[in-house]
């Protein structure tokens, strides 16, 4: 008679076996797979639970409509720049210059995301900034609040913003609150009773525990947006917490980085918004009453890019990837987390070699310290191409900023690592206004200039455990 171990252990092995060819019918990146085949095989009953938690990487939505309502957002603004602003569709619509012919056809196939043009765009660097402007933009409206977030904290930042929603809620404003599950972990029901009483709607993306769908810890929604009316937008990196003001010592300063928009392209943070709403809560929300007839706020060009697990293709790193080919002068690059993938690393050192000046700013202090030492074991390949790459140890850099060529820029809620390209839903917006470029430069150059430089000299005399912490962190970077 087999004993209750050995029983056990047979049970755990023919799971693992199951498991195992699901993931080479899956066929995913080489690394990620051979990661999850080795924890199946040599982490009894550990291996297998971590597939069940971890394994899916993919949100099924129901694409056709997704792109119809995409498409029908199209043909409004057209319609609405032929009739509103007494100038034909296809300059609204309109195309990136030619050097970014490849991003801007990206954005059309994969997404249904043309750039839209007519539109103003601030630069927020600091983060009191962005809260004032937060809280300017919930005050200013008269119609509808919405609001995305990965975290909300229940703390003095977190209430203060519960607060200004109860009251607009209290005086007829419609308030919907989109918080991710997990980044919102700590948000209870006495957080969140009295919004709902006061007219809130609060919703959670993606529930632990959801009886129609299946446990999803990792596919998380990371995308931080506020829109107001319609009209007013705010995006990028910035969560609702006292630590993004800066008040936790231990990663004190907090630097993050956001815009403003104001134009044709809120409409698309607008319907991003009302397809993770719907598929959330299950609610149709009628984009008749909510997508609002755009105003010509500026001459910025803005390509919004809403990329996540649901889609069949890493379209970030598509986006990523032409970017940094399209470079001619300079490619900088400020980012919280940072993990490229073999596509990204071959662009970064290609660009360099051919002569194209790239700098990374990478934090030292971090509050995801796997990932630091995983990003780290890039640098030997970066810096022999001519890479330079800097780390920042004058507080916490949470900011995700890219700019080419200090003519066009990349900011938003996601990193340069394999979550944000594969398993986090994504806010990015391509600005093509050089003014504000100069802007975004001017703040990575602030942070380089308070970095230091990484040479190989260091990189090839860390410490052995260094090394073998790197290697480990980087064996096990497809599952971070």
């Amino acid at each position: 008679m087999p004993t209750l171990f050995q029983l056990a252990l047979a049970i755990n092995y023919s799971a693992a076996i199951w498991m195992v060819f699901a993931v080479l019918r899956r066929r995913g990146e080489p690394g990620a797979m051979l990661a999850w085949i080795f924890a199946l095989l040599t982490l009894p009953g550990l291996g297998p639970f971590l597939y069940v938690v971890f394994g899916e990487t993919r949100v099924y939505r129901k694409a056709s409509r997704l792109r119809r309502r995409r498409l029908d957002l199209i043909n409004r603004v057209k319609r609405w720049a032929e009739r509103q602003f007494d100038t034909s569709a296809a300059e609204l619509i309109g195309g990136l210059p030619p050097e970014l012919q490849a991003i801007d056809r990206l954005g059309r196939d994969l997404l249904h995301a043309p750039p839209v043009g007519g539109n103003y765009v601030e630069f927020l660097g600091e983060s009191d900034k962005t809260f004032a402007a937060i809280e300017n933009a919930i005050a200013s409206a008269s119609r509808h609040i919405h609001m995305q977030y990965y975290i909300w904290q229940p703390d003095q930042t977190g209430y203060q913003f519960r607060e200004l929603l109860i009251q607009k809620a209290r005086a007829g404003i419609e308030c919907r609150l989109l918080l991710d599950s997990v980044g919102s972990l700590r948000l209870n029901r006495r957080f969140t009773a009295p919004m709902i009483e006061a007219g809130v709607q609060v919703a959670f993306f993606l529930p632990l525990w959801h009886r129609r769908r299946r446990i999803s810890l990792h596919l998380r929604n990371h995308r931080k947006v506020t829109v107001i009316d319609g009209r007013d937008a705010l995006m990028g990196s910035l969560n609702i917490g006292d630590e993004y003001r800066g008040r936790l010592r231990s990663l004190s300063p907090w630097y993050d980085s956001n815009i403003r928009i104001r134009g044709p392209a809120t409409l698309f943070l607008q319907q991003t918004f009302l397809e993770d709403w719907t598929f959330a809560t299950r609610e149709y929300l009628d984009p008749d009453r909510y997508l609002v007839g755009p105003t010509r706020e500026g001459e910025s060009i803005i390509q919004i890019l809403p990329t996540g697990p649901d889609q069949p293709t890493p379209v970030l790193t598509h986006v990523l990837a032409a970017a940094v080919a399209a470079a001619k002068s300079s490619i900088r690059i400020a980012m919280a987390y940072f993990v490229p993938d073999p596509g990204i690393m071959l662009a970064l050192e290609h660009a360099a070699i051919r002569g194209v000046l790239v700098q990374i700013i990478l934090p030292t202090r971090t509050d995801a310290a796997a990932t630091l030492w995983a990003g780290r074991s890039y640098y030997p390949e970066l810096l022999h191409a001519g890479v330079e790459i800097y780390e920042f140890d004058a507080g916490m850099l949470h900011s995700k900023m890219v700019t080419i060529d200090d003519k066009w820029c990349m900011l938003g809620s996601a990193n340069m690592d394999a979550r944000s390209f594969r398993l986090n839903f994504e806010l990015t917006a391509l600005v093509y206004d050089p003014s504000m470029t100069q802007s975004v430069s001017a703040m990575i150059e602030h942070h380089r200039a308070r970095a230091r430089r990484i040479s190989l000299f260091e990189v090839h005399n860390r410490p052995i455990v260094h090394q073998w912490i790197e290697g480990v962190a980087r064996m096990m970077s497809p599952l971070l």
